[in-house]
């Protein structure tokens, strides 16, 4: 065989978003150019569009009350299955996240091994959560009175612009840890990280719908999102102030729970802060029956 012969052309990623569990094209068709730090082209990441960002809500709805009803032990398993798989392809990552933020490759394989162990962390905290913010209240008269949080719904999530797979980690997981489902609108510089993620999700026993992954314009795909009526909250991390702004007042028209953008550092330890931001409280009040001075009647 011939040297000439034996040349071949690289075959290529495609790209494709993260939707109910599938991986669709942007419904628009259309594409965007991702650049690396130096500006050299590494993919066409889809351009998703509004359609997209409806189709992303009506599969995160649908899986929320199946999720939201799970055990919390399992909820902890199907996480802790996701750093299971990313430990195996945690290669491919560390040279996605390289070409993204710029970071020699040793660099990049700490932010990747941080990140499989933020899914281990909260999937830690997913049987545990409820002892912290929930218990039983002190009350005058016969009645057992007890607070339990219960996940608020759908919620939108706008992604770390810089930090485009630990910070991506950082405000997924407790989103759906706590029983939440998510549609996820991917850094519009640095998309690649999350879309190859939706591919990990994908294998991770992860049920399809609960975490939805887009790429594009926050700008575009924001504005409807934080209106939609069947989205109950938006984390508005990876906005600017304008946008941030724009998207909070437009969540207040059903009373979204909005968790404001703020300086943060992905890189150091978590708190149960993020879990807590999209947790509802229901408290039961329940009677114990007569109490006399001999104690209950029971």
């Amino acid at each position: 065989m011939s040297e000439k012969s034996e040349q071949r052309l690289s075959v290529f990623k495609t790209y494709k978003l993260y939707v109910g569990g599938k991986f669709p094209r942007s419904e628009s068709g259309r594409v965007y150019e991702v650049q690396d730090h130096k500006g050299k082209w590494l993919a066409n990441a889809p351009l998703s569009s509004r359609k997209d960002a409806r189709d992303a809500v009506v599969a995160a709805r649908k899986a929320f009350g199946g999720w939201a009803g799970a055990t919390a032990y399992n909820r902890g398993q199907i996480l802790y299955r996701v750093a299971e798989m990313l430990e195996g392809r945690k290669s491919q990552f560390v040279h996605e996240v390289a070409d993204a933020e710029g970071l020699p490759k040793s660099k990049a394989a700490v932010v990747v091994e941080a990140a499989i162990d933020r899914w281990v962390w909260y999937a830690g905290w997913t049987d545990k959560i409820a002892q912290v913010v929930g218990g039983a209240n002190p009350v005058a008269g016969p009645y057992f009175n007890l607070s339990t949080p219960e996940p608020t719904g759908v919620v939108t999530v706008v992604a770390p612009q810089d930090s485009s797979f630990l910070g991506l980690v950082s405000v997924i997981a407790p989103v759906i840890a706590t029983g939440n489902t998510a549609v996820v609108i991917a850094s519009e510089r640095s998309p690649l990280p999350a879309l190859s993620l939706g591919e990990v999700l994908a294998t991770s026993d992860l049920p399809g719908g609960v975490v939805n992954i887009l790429s594009g314009k926050a700008a575009e795909m924001g504005p409807h999102l934080a209106a939609h009526q069947d989205v109950n909250g938006i984390d508005l991390t990876g906005t600017d102030a304008e946008l941030a702004r724009d998207l909070e007042i437009a969540a207040a028209d059903n009373l979204k729970r909005v968790l404001r953008p703020r300086t943060e550092d992905f890189a150091e330890s978590p708190t149960t802060d993020r879990m807590t931001a999209f947790l509802e409280t229901k408290t039961v009040w329940h009677p114990t029956g007569s109490l006399g001075a001999s104690g209950s009647s029971y």
